[in-house]
């Protein structure tokens, strides 16, 4: 299961992930495909391959000078010269995995379906779990009834438990090595103060009645942002311990989101709806990309430049309102790694692909 299949749609109230077919074409009603659960796969560890830098990859991050890329099936591989070659570790699950976060160059964290959270201390050689779906949503329904919520609230946490491990969580950030938060499908939002080891619900502080599905999340300082379905864009200023939320004009799926300067937030998703604040999310305009094709990848460069990559395979930049297209033709990308000021990484239903970021004349 890809990202883009993740993303486009987790269609709303439990009818699953639209197939990858559909994902070339979203513009066109693509058919539904039903998520199938994580079952065994939480349990059983990830089988090694020589092709898995090849395989389905959906994330990287960069720890100290190794590359860590996530894929499928429990896919975790490594590079030590810029991307050019690869070696795989094994993993505790073989769940897809979605998102990998480093605070530093040995603490890093992934995340993935079955509500799973992976961690390191060692930049990525090894890996133990630290969360998955059915501890998190014992965690949800302990809470319900120590804060004493209301009745919708337990009926819902009792719902996710029953469910079991069947729902994902998409992205992550960390503010430091104790410090981070990650979100997933359905509202799922949590948060540790203590490097992983306990991680508590934080769904009732966000803005989000209906339960979309949280998509991605960026911070930059104490500024965290969180994007999700239907137009969700939630803004706290406290590291993630109160948000806001804010209004858009347009109410479909984003599916990434940048920050790259003060005040100043890049959403972006669906069918290539491109949006962008300078004032905190007070105002928003829309720029214009080069085909209406969903956004699912984004990365901040070291000179603040913000590259985006779609489904189509194209890869752009957006910079002070401007946007150029580069000359490169991928497969459709789930994400970029930013390795230079003109060089990056993709990750594509293909593997690992390397990108050169010149945007075309």
């Amino acid at each position: 299961m890809t990202r883009l299949a993740c993303l486009v749609h987790w269609a709303k109230r439990g009818s699953g992930f639209i197939s990858v077919l559909g994902l070339w074409a979203t513009l066109f009603a693509a058919p539904v495909a039903h998520a199938a659960p994580a079952g065994a796969a939480l349990e059983r560890p990830s089988v090694l391959s020589e092709k898995a830098a090849g395989s389905v990859l959906q994330g990287a991050a960069l720890a100290g000078r190794r590359i860590v890329a996530v894929g499928e099936r429990g896919i975790v591989v490594l590079s030590e010269d810029d991307g050019r070659t690869w070696r795989q570790v094994r993993v505790p699950v073989s769940v897809g995995l979605i998102a990998v976060r480093f605070a530093d160059a040995q603490r890093g964290w992934i995340v993935g379906h079955g509500g799973v959270v992976l961690a390191s201390v060692d930049g990525g050689l090894t890996w133990v779990k630290q969360l998955d779906g059915l501890a998190a949503a014992r965690r949800m329904l302990e809470e319900s009834k120590a804060e004493s919520g209301t009745v919708a609230t337990r009926a819902e946490a009792e719902r996710l438990v029953a469910d079991g491990a069947d729902k994902p969580f998409l992205d992550a950030v960390f503010f430091d090595s104790k410090r981070g938060i990650i979100v997933g499908a359905y509202n799922l939002a949590f948060e540790t103060s203590n490097g992983g080891k306990t991680w508590s619900p934080i769904s009732r502080r966000l803005d989000n009645p209906q339960g979309f599905h949280l998509y991605a999340l960026r911070s930059r300082g104490a500024e965290v942002v969180i994007v999700g379905e239907q137009g969700l864009v939630l803004r706290s200023l406290d590291s993630g311990r109160t948000f806001t939320r804010l209004s858009l004009p347009y109410k479909g799926s984003f599916f990434t989101v940048e920050l790259p300067g003060s005040n100043e937030i890049l959403v972006a998703g669906l069918r290539g709806n491109l949006w962008r604040s300078i004032d905190g999310g007070g105002s928003w305009t829309q720029l214009t990309v080069p085909i209406p094709v969903s956004i699912t990848a984004s990365v901040l460069d070291a000179r603040s430049r913000v590259w985006l990559g779609n489904q189509a395979g194209m890869v752009f930049s957006a910079s002070g309102g401007m946007v150029e297209q580069t000359p490169v033709k991928l497969p459709p990308l789930n994400g970029l790694l930013s390795l230079s000021e003109d060089r990056a990484l993709a990750l594509s239903v293909a593997g690992v692909l390397p990108v050169n970021l010149v945007p075309s004349k």
